[in-house]
């Protein structure tokens, strides 16, 4: 990767797995939640090798350097070759929710909330079996 190429931070951000989809990361950046050296940045922003950002997710907060280029996804556990995590490691941002969905995508967690077929015929055999 030559020196002369060029890269949106936009991009950057989805390809190292922080955003889930470009248009997540655009639309947080015009909302102020990157920023660099304090001062907020465009999406637009053409990345040099060594900048650092700060970022707010729902879930961390994030402070990366750049470290290298990234133009596509890839696996979880390669992309943290492209970007030095200066994040603490111990900030829990937001505890878990008393609600069995998932913050904002309409799914249930795994074995919580209804019961499942097999726990639910269990059910009806102890009750089956207590009336008995």
């Amino acid at each position: 990767m030559s020196e002369t190429e060029k890269l949106r931070l936009d991009k950057y951000l989805w390809a190292i797995r922080i955003y889930k989809t470009r248009s997540l990361a655009s639309k947080a950046i015009s909302e102020g939640k990157v920023t660099s050296s304090g001062e907020n940045v465009k999406a637009s922003r053409v990345l040099k090798i060594g900048d650092v950002f700060e970022i707010r997710t729902p879930n961390k907060d994030w402070k990366i350097k750049v470290v290298e280029f990234l133009h596509k996804r890839m696996a979880a556990a390669t992309v943290v070759n492209f970007y030095q995590d200066f994040s603490d490691p111990i900030q829990p941002k937001q505890q878990k929710s008393e609600s069995v969905f998932y913050f904002n995508t309409g799914k249930r967690i795994s074995k919580v909330g209804r019961p499942t077929k097999k726990s639910r015929r269990e059910m009806d055999d102890f009750v089956n079996d207590s009336n008995d």
